[in-house]
């Protein structure tokens, strides 16, 4: 089944690839910090990639640009201002254009979040993951509990229009008490937004190889329910598995991706999601940063996704989100409609872990702890699904 062809909304992701030290269970593109990074070459090749792009561009508005890592706040105000500058150039951007900046507490004086802010920034991301010093070591970080402290109240105070706190939990050894007191201690500096993640040990990382002891099943179900009814009771909306807002301060970017809209990656081994005439496409950039600064062309892979893909794909982002999605949203993005997709909810529905309410269909409780078996089934049938239906 076909929808007609309409453009979803539009956001940018920018990737600079350089980090201090890699963490052992991070599966991002990332690499070492080679002594004095490449700004301006890196800068302008970014730039030059996105002149290339105007037939993405063209008619469409930028919703969202956000730039991660790797670790973005490794570059220099100045070459921060420059990139948003030159993107400007090149794109429309909303009025109300939502600007992120990843950022780690362990690479910047609490003085330049300011500087960030007055280069463009809009919206600071932090990737603090932990307030207990033993736990920080255990991932990798390259910042203590002091540093990250300090980094907060920074961030806090620096006149952002919204910032967000990076917390990790299920990590090596941890309780519940420690987990607590990690949100505990982010929510003292009132972040609009916060971010809870499960540690998960993911393929081709050092944790992958060497693996660390991670609290029991059971410590670990009773982590997440503490965190969550904490944030909850503190006047935040868990609007995502992992993401929690105060009112008006969901993340623009992160939405869009969740309602499978387009984005544009730019930067080494930098991501896309476009839909266009014939279909949904995924380029990837070239991963290594100077065949990146060097190569006009960029793109190393582009991958047409299937009927299928894109029905799995939809479900894997849109089932994310607690309100779920409409079957208006599901029609645009994938051509299906809810009577066309019986046999492959059906089950799920049976068991608890989708309800369906009028024109929306979202994971109940009990499915969001079992998303990702959930999607494993998916993934088996949706191809199958999508041939019967069109």
């Amino acid at each position: 089944m076909t929808a007609a062809h309409k453009e979803p909304p539009l956001s940018l992701y920018i990737h600079i690839p350089w980090c201090v030290a890699k963490c052992p269970y991070c599966d991002f593109h990332s690499l070492p910090r080679p002594g004095p990074l490449p700004e301006t070459p890196y800068v302008r090749a970014v730039i030059a990639d996105l002149a290339h792009n105007q037939d993405v561009l063209a008619g469409r508005t930028v919703a969202s640009i956000f730039l991660g890592g790797g670790t973005p706040s490794l570059f220099s105000e100045a070459a921060i201002a420059e990139m948003l500058a030159g993107v400007e150039r090149h794109a429309t951007l909303a009025r109300d254009c939502e600007i992120t900046l990843e950022a780690n507490p362990g690479t910047l004086e609490s003085g330049r979040f300011r500087a960030f802010r007055e280069a463009g920034v809009t919206r600071l991301s932090l990737g603090v993951q932990s307030l207990h010093d033993p736990a920080l070591r255990a991932l990798g970080r390259i910042h203590d509990a002091r540093t990250a402290r300090s980094a907060m109240e920074a961030a806090a105070g620096a006149g952002f229009q919204s910032f967000n706190i990076d917390l990790m939990y299920g990590l090596p050894g941890q309780t519940v008490a420690q987990a607590l007191a990690d949100v505990r201690g982010a929510l003292s500096v009132q972040p609009p937004h916060l971010s809870l993640y499960e540690l998960t040990i993911e393929a081709h990382t050092a944790f992958a190889h060497n693996p660390p002891p991670l609290p029991a099943e059971d410590e670990r179900l009773a982590i997440e329910d503490a965190v969550t009814e904490a944030a909850c009771a503190a006047g935040y909306e868990r609007y995502e598995i992992s993401a929690y807002a105060r009112p008006g301060h969901r993340c623009v970017h992160n939405l869009n991706y969740w309602r499978f809209g387009d984005y544009l990656g730019l930067g080494s081994g930098a991501h896309s999601k476009l839909t266009g005439l014939t279909g949904v496409s995924r380029p990837v950039r070239i991963a290594d940063p100077a065949r990146y600064m060097a190569d006009e062309g960029r793109v190393a892979t582009c991958r047409r996704l299937s009927e299928g893909d894109v029905l799995f794909e939809f479900l894997l982002n849109a089932l994310r989100l607690t309100e779920g999605f409409s079957e208006d949203l599901l029609r645009a993005r994938t051509g299906h409609d809810f009577a066309s997709l019986d046999r492959l909810w059906a089950h799920a529905v049976e068991q608890g872990l989708l309800q369906r309410e009028q024109d929306r269909m979202r994971t109940t409780p009990l499915g969001r702890r079992f998303l990702d078996s959930l999607l494993t089934d998916f993934l088996t049938n949706a191809d199958t699904v999508s041939a019967k239906a069109s």
